[in-house]
């Protein structure tokens, strides 16, 4: 295949930038979903953290993928944001996956990339939005949590929900030990989700996200 012919490939893919601020798990499960074909179409061209020290970034470069730290640390918010939002537009991202990401975005950057910035939460949403979300449902003492990946809004962890995976909670669960189990779900789900997405073969049903011509009950 000639060089001109896979630049227009490479060109075709869609564009994920993945923001992180830790040890970006759901980062590393997404870049092995493109790999494996389970993203089908996409490439993640961006792995950005708000910490030049989060343990991701070196996980991202030994995977060949470009890392950018955008220190939010003594900055205002609207300098941090407005310098992220040029990096993604620069390098013509797609879609924003946040993964981790430790910080509640404004009006202003979600508007900037609405419609292209998705989030996973520890839980079912609506239920325990925020942080420490595990911990709320076993003190809660609910039977089921899980995780969900929805679209961003202005909202905390609000916008239309796209995919979810139940978790069964066990009478010992501890916050770590209940979220270790919802984080192997994540994975998956994360994956399902913006293969979803980035296919445009689905449509807004009120505050769900389903498959386009997809029939809906109803009496549900």
């Amino acid at each position: 295949m000639s060089h001109e012919r896979k630049n227009e490939l490479n060109h075709e893919r869609k564009k994920l930038a993945v923001l992180i601020s830790g040890r970006g798990s759901n980062m590393v499960a997404l870049a092995a979903a493109v790999a494996d074909g389970r993203v089908p179409g996409a490439e993640i061209a961006l792995v950005l953290s708000d910490r030049a020290d989060a343990p991701g970034r070196s996980l991202a470069s030994e995977r060949g993928i470009e890392t950018l730290a955008v220190e939010r640390l003594g900055r205002a918010r609207e300098e941090h944001e407005r310098e992220i939002v040029a990096a993604l537009t620069e390098r013509e991202i797609d879609l924003v996956c946040l993964a981790g990401f430790m910080r509640l975005l404004s009006p202003a950057f979600v508007g900037a990339l609405s419609g292209r910035i998705l989030n996973i939460h520890p839980s079912l949403l609506p239920a325990f939005p925020g942080l420490d979300a595990q911990r709320q449902a076993i003190e809660h003492g609910v039977k089921f949590s899980g995780c969900t990946v929805h679209f961003v809004d202005e909202t905390l962890d609000g916008g239309a929900i796209i995919a979810q995976r139940v978790v069964a909670l066990k009478d010992d669960d501890t916050p770590a030990t209940l979220a270790a189990r919802i984080l192997t779900q994540e994975h998956e789900a994360y994956a399902e989700a913006v293969a979803l997405v980035l296919s445009g073969d689905y449509e807004l049903a009120g505050r769900r996200v389903v498959r386009r011509g997809a029939a809906l009950r109803s009496d549900v």
